[in-house]
């Protein structure tokens, strides 16, 4: 495919000329001289071993060939410029880029980012996903959200969320294998979600229940795919209150005990100190501790 595929300077200024029929015309358009425009397509027509242009003493107009091409070459150029604003969007200056952790965006952050975009219609947002407190890039991202205790040097932090814990599971889960006190969760898979420090064994030793096996079940990355199979009756998953309200609304899961454990893991906002903010960072900051304020009194 490369040796069938012209220089891209080349195409640019055969559709520039093209369409504007006038070299004159296109190089101002492409911000280079007249030459430099007729030598680009005299090296494309060489290229393609055919004439694409009849060149007139006041004017241009295409060949057959000219006219066949064009709307392919206008039609790739319009492809790739599509692909390029599809995955990187406006330039990295005028975007405001936000990290967050997978299972915050979906539960936490989904519902709400809607209203600060209408209120702020001039400010674009892009939202990274994030798996694991993978270190922070200050060249790629303007703000983090990581799940943690409040322990990141040379970052000012935010707590968003207070949350406690409890077992959660699909609605029919409830009344098989007598799942009716916290030591019958020996009889069920325990859904675990890897890097929260904070785990079953916290909420098994609150609850007494000391004949289950913390340890054993399926091992997870996010709460996104521990709900999920915990909706699907496939395990036990152990919910942190600010992401699993929606699913506990929509009936998807319920809590089974009553039993609700404090933790000290929280999702954090965090706002790196030693680079020049992004001119929204502080709108969207200000914003987001305000909506967590407001779900969660007493946060700070």
């Amino acid at each position: 495919m490369k040796s069938d595929l012209p220089p891209l300077t080349w195409l640019r200024a055969f559709e520039a000329a093209a369409r504007t029929l006038s070299f004159t015309n296109a190089g101002a358009e492409l911000n280079l001289t007249q030459a430099a425009v007729s030598k680009h397509v005299k090296a494309l027509e060489l290229y393609l071993h055919q004439p694409l242009f009849i060149r007139r003493p006041r004017s241009l107009e295409l060949t057959k060939l000219g006219e066949a091409y064009l709307p392919k070459v206008q039609d790739a150029l319009e492809r790739l410029a599509t692909g390029t604003r599809e995955v990187f969007g406006r330039r990295r200056s005028q975007v405001l880029t936000l990290r967050c952790a997978v299972s915050f965006a979906v539960y936490w952050l989904s519902s709400r980012l809607p209203a600060f975009l209408d209120a702020y219609p001039d400010v674009q947002v892009r939202v990274i996903s994030s798996v694991w407190n993978d270190p922070f890039d200050k060249d790629a991202f303007d703000l983090d959200i990581q799940y943690g205790t409040g322990d990141w040097p040379g970052f000012s932090h935010t707590r968003l969320t207070r949350d406690t814990i409890t077992p959660l599971c699909a609605p029919g889960l409830a009344g098989r294998n007598a799942l009716q006190s916290p030591a019958d969760l020996r009889h069920h898979r325990l859904l675990h979600v890897m890097g929260y420090q904070e785990g079953w064994g916290v909420w098994l030793n609150a609850a007494g229940a000391r004949g289950v096996d913390p340890g054993q079940g399926l091992h997870l990355d996010t709460s996104l795919t521990a709900f999920r199979i915990a909706a699907d009756g496939g395990g036990i998953a152990l919910g942190r209150s600010s992401l699993a309200a929606e699913d506990l609304v929509a009936g998807r899961l319920i809590a089974p005990f009553a039993l609700k454990v404090p933790i000290d893991e929280a999702f954090y906002l965090l706002e790196p100190q030693i680079r020049p903010a992004h001119p929204f960072r502080d709108v969207f900051a200000s914003w987001i501790k305000g909506q967590a304020s407001a779900q969660l009194p007493g946060v700070s």
